[in-house]
């Protein structure tokens, strides 16, 4: 043992508690490795032998109040915080009685019970919601800790530099502890990093850091009670590195050719559970028959949790799509007519009323993103709102999108109201990960457990000459997601209105709002009320054909609706507002009413939302139908820079006007 054991105070009791803990760890995932082989665990199984000594010299040190987030190689971060065996066990046999009701599986391990945010299956993904977690305490001035464990493969991702640089910058009360059993599956460290001390990254960051044998239990837990008192003391982030090694393959996919035989014989003569129980017999700080009795116990726990897990239920088919939105929402807003008459309004100064709304109504909400401060945004939506309610609501951020929008995850499941800006939705793309593969789907891994109750606002489309990197419309995309809300206000009431809406729901909503409305006027009463979020609206009634959009192309199809008037077509416009989950009453209603339709859509043709609302339409109105679906998208080539080019690849009034008028066989 290292000289902080022969050093340590440690007591019999603690001895045999910490001695049994890693025990109990141990024959859990035998437990499980039997269990695989017979086929009642599949998937991914990601094991902890030879790395006991880190989760249960960390995790007892933190308090009933502390969070924990944890990577996929979780079983015993899990056990050792306190979350029962028989429900994590129903969990790996994909049982409804499981932590995550069997939603989540051996990499989604969750207990709000005890804290325990989570595993993720993302190499370095929980980092981010890591920061998030604290940073909502940080706000609330709440005296927490915020423990998140990965291994040093996620040192390699940006997710990795981007947390660190945020905690240590907003002074973040986070404990970082990077597992570093030497291999990211199956590449070395030496092969993949340039620096392989992963602690001396941390210190690039001004973090405290301190390296530690991770085959020691207690110079870990030595470690881990000095970081946490200086973390409460000071509420700044520290780094631990525990060097360890794990015995067993990276997954049982693994065939593990990468590592030489004698190799592994090294690390295991270094066993955190013979160490540490040969060191404590010879010193006499345990017995022969403790030592028995605790490999009993935990053989006896074992075998009756694989018992109960064999009994459990199966959840029913019936309940599949639970969990994917919260059970319960919101009301819909009442419509209250406004007291005070409406004023010419931009689209830009809408939506900063919005989030000032927002703010003054609710001291949970905060708006984060670059250049949210002094320059208000890339459109200048949030312009002098710094002045107003300072750099703790207005918050300014680093270029990394991935980083401050999973914070807004973090801080959203610990309670709080996050409006994150991200640019323009290209940018968004750099923060998909924790959008798709945390927001949009926390919910139903956790099993109802954690949601993730975050506004994400960013300017969409094109028409500015930007060219092809800035011009993007991929709300499309975003509306594939399930777990997810997506808005796209196209007048002055709903980018204000809906804003307002959004922040009441229990699950991530994300608002496009079109770069070419930013300009745009319309009337507004100052006391106008919050929107409905489930409805599309009828801008404009007609009889002959149903023009279905939305966003920025709204106007245009406004336009060839009056066009089409003065060649006697009484087009209705129908706006969709709501891209997921779509109003299929409203769009089939008016089908139903025109028996034609145009879907007019500046995302790209292929893959398009259009598509999608066109296969809608076909497949539960096709007999309603007296022509065939129409659609306007953008050409499929990337947005071009010349003025003439890029008005030529968009929809555009005269192409709407020309497929409404062929749906009527008057081309």
């Amino acid at each position: 043992m290292s000289d902080s054991a022969l050093k340590a105070h440690l007591t019999h009791a603690h001895v045999a508690e910490q001695l049994g803990r890693m025990i109990r760890v141990r024959a859990f995932e035998q437990a499980c490795v039997e269990a695989y082989t017979q086929e009642k665990i599949r998937g991914f199984l990601h094991l902890y032998d030879g790395e006991e000594a880190i989760a249960v010299g960390a995790i007892p040190v933190l308090e009933p109040r502390d969070r924990i987030v944890a990577t996929y190689r979780e079983h015993g971060h899990a056990l050792v915080r306190g979350v029962p065996m028989n429900a994590i066990m129903a969990e790996m046999f994909g049982k409804q009685a499981g932590c995550s009701g069997g939603r989540g599986g051996s990499m989604h391990l969750f207990d709000r019970a005890t804290n325990f945010y989570g595993g993720n299956a993302i190499v370095g993904g929980g980092l981010p919601v890591a920061v998030g977690l604290a940073l909502a305490d940080r706000m609330r001035g709440e005296d927490h800790v915020t423990a998140c464990f990965f291994g040093e493969g996620a040192a390699a991702e940006g997710e990795f530099h981007e947390s660190l640089n945020l905690a240590a910058l907003w002074s973040l009360p986070v404990l970082f502890v990077c597992e570093n059993n030497l291999y990211a599956m199956g590449t070395a460290l030496a092969r993949s990093e340039a620096e392989t001390d992963i602690h001396r990254k941390a210190e690039s960051y001004r973090i405290a850091s301190e390296v530690v044998d991770g085959m020691d239990v207690v110079a870990v837990e030595v470690a881990a009670r000095r970081a946490i008192a200086a973390i409460r003391e000071t509420g700044k982030p520290f780094f631990l590195e525990c060097r360890t090694y794990r015995f067993r393959a990276h997954s049982m996919f693994d065939a593990q050719l990468y590592r030489d035989k004698a190799e592994i014989e090294v690390w295991k003569a270094k066993d955190p559970i013979t160490r540490f129980r040969d060191w404590a017999l010879s010193a006499n700080l345990i017995h022969a028959e403790d030592v028995a009795r605790l490999e009993s116990e935990a053989a006896a726990e074992v075998q009756a949790a694989v018992a109960f897990a064999e009994a459990a239920p199966l959840e029913p088919v019936e309940d599949l799509t639970t969990h994917v939105y919260a059970r319960e929402r919101p009301e819909p807003p009442p419509k209250i007519a406004p007291a005070a008459p409406p004023q010419l309004t931009t689209y830009r100064e809408a939506a900063r009323q919005g989030i000032r709304d927002a703010l003054l109504r609710d001291e949970r909400v905060f708006l984060m993103g670059e250049d949210v401060g002094a320059y208000g945004g890339c459109y200048a939506v949030s312009k002098g709102l710094l002045a107003e309610f300072g750099p703790d609501r207005i918050r300014d951020t680093p270029l990394s999108e991935a980083g401050f929008t999973g914070a807004g995850v973090g801080a959203a499941m610990a309670g709080m109201r996050p409006i994150v800006e991200l640019m323009t939705v290209n940018f968004s793309l750099l923060a998909l990960d924790q959008i798709l593969n945390t927001a949009a789907t926390i919910r139903h891994m956790s099993g109802d457990q954690f949601g993730c109750p975050l506004v994400i606002r960013m300017a969409t489309g094109a028409g500015r000459q930007l060219a092809a990197q800035h011009s993007h419309s991929l709300e499309g995309w975003y509306a594939h997601i399930p777990g997810l809300r997506i808005l796209a206000p196209a007048t002055v009431e709903d980018v204000r209105g809906m804003l307002s809406t959004a922040l009441r729901e229990p699950d991530p909503v994300l608002i496009f709002e079109h770069i070419m409305l930013y300009n745009r006027t319309g009337p507004l009463s100052p006391d106008a009320g919050a929107v409905d979020i489930d409805k599309a609206a009828i801008r404009r009634p007609g009889k002959d054909v149903s023009l279905i959009t939305y966003g920025g192309s709204l106007w245009k199809t406004l336009e060839a609706a009056e066009a089409l008037a003065k060649d006697g077509i009484d087009a209705e416009v129908l706006d969709l507002r709501v891209l997921r989950p779509l109003d299929d009453a409203t769009i089939l209603a008016s089908v139903a009413k025109t028996r034609r339709a145009v879907i007019v859509d500046e995302g790209w043709r292929s893959g398009s939302l259009a598509a999608e609302i066109g296969m809608r339409i076909a497949e539960r109105a096709f007999y309603d139908l007296d022509a065939p679906l129409a659609r306007v998208c953008s050409e499929e080539v990337p947005i071009p820079y010349a003025g003439h080019l890029e008005a030529a690849a968009l929809p555009q009034v005269d192409k709407i006007v020309a497929a409404a008028k062929a749906a009527l066989g008057r081309a």
